[in-house]
């Protein structure tokens, strides 16, 4: 994964990249982070103990002359902010998986891009990132939360290990997710939305935990627009199932109806709530996705 996501094009245009939370819970962290521009503030805030990664330059000598501990000195625009980006690793995100589909549209490997770019960002401006992917029923697998670009190649060798098993109750998973991560910040999560269930009380749970909330809605061209037609049967991949239909014009014109609406419904409730929502196809580049769709939205700068 490393080799084909970081060229050194797309690493110049990462490293130039920060996050940025504009209504975490006040009080959460240690102070608002109020700027995307680090160490340009002239104003002492805190200091924080030094972690592997942390620039050099920031130490404070006295402090560790005195102590003979590190300490890193932190100013009004550096205050640091956890970053939490959730994977949707059920089985419906493994798609396209036939004969002949392009891999380059498969969900989960979209997601794992995604994923890779924010960790980068994150780890690179110093702040706190907890990567998770979400199995469900206490399978959770979770790196983090450290900081640090020394940190990158292990976060790297994390995303590209996963692999998307299972049925997912996604609003339970969210809610689980609240309950157990104390810390708020900028909680992103990469998914399909097909969830039974519904995924909007899970991210209640998580606004009401603090966390400033950003979806990105992934889905393939193929279920987009899908290259089928005549009398088949349908297997759910998660529940395992079968539904006979025939696929003829006025049903593939319902079906991309509908499609249309549920995308629709999404936008409007993250409006509602004051989440962030992104749509898009897996045939997009991914780079692009947080390049100009994220930075659109304000969610990097």
């Amino acid at each position: 994964m490393q080799e084909t996501l970081f060229d050194q094009t797309t690493l110049n245009k990462l490293n130039r990249l920060t996050l940025i939370a504009h209504n975490v819970r006040s009080g959460v962290l240690k102070g608002e982070r109020r700027s995307a521009k680090r160490g340009t503030s002239l104003e002492f805030a805190d200091y924080r103990n030094y972690t592997r990664g942390d620039d050099l330059r920031r130490l404070d000598w006295n402090v560790f002359a005195r102590l003979e501990r590190p300490f890193v000195k932190l100013f009004e625009e550096e205050e640091d902010l956890s970053v939490h980006v959730l994977i949707d690793a059920s089985a419906s995100m493994d798609f396209p998986r036939t004969e002949g589909a392009n891999p380059d549209h498969h969900k989960f490997r979209f997601a794992q891009r995604v994923a890779a770019g924010l960790s980068y960002i994150a780890l690179g401006t110093g702040d706190y990132l907890t990567l998770t992917a979400l199995y469900g029923e206490g399978q959770n697998r979770s790196w983090g939360p450290l900081r640090g670009r020394g940190r990158t190649f292990a976060v790297l060798d994390f995303i590209r290990e996963l692999t998307p098993v299972s049925h997912l109750d996604f609003n339970r998973a969210l809610k689980d997710y609240a309950r157990r991560n104390a810390r708020a910040g900028l909680l992103v999560i990469i998914s399909d939305l097909l969830a039974v269930g519904g995924y909007q009380d899970g991210i209640a749970a998580l606004q009401n935990a603090g966390h400033e909330i950003a979806i990105i809605h992934t889905l393939s061209p193929e279920e987009v627009a899908p290259p089928l037609a005549g009398d088949l049967q349908l297997v759910d991949v998660e529940t395992g199932i079968n539904q006979d239909v025939t696929i003829d014009a006025s049903m593939r014109d319902l079906y991309m109806s509908r499609l249309l609406t549920w995308r629709d419904e999404n936008a409007k409730f993250c409006a509602k709530r004051g989440a962030h929502y992104a749509t898009v196809e897996t045939s997009s580049a991914w780079d692009a996705l947080i390049l100009h769709e994220l930075r659109r939205m304000g969610l990097v700068r």
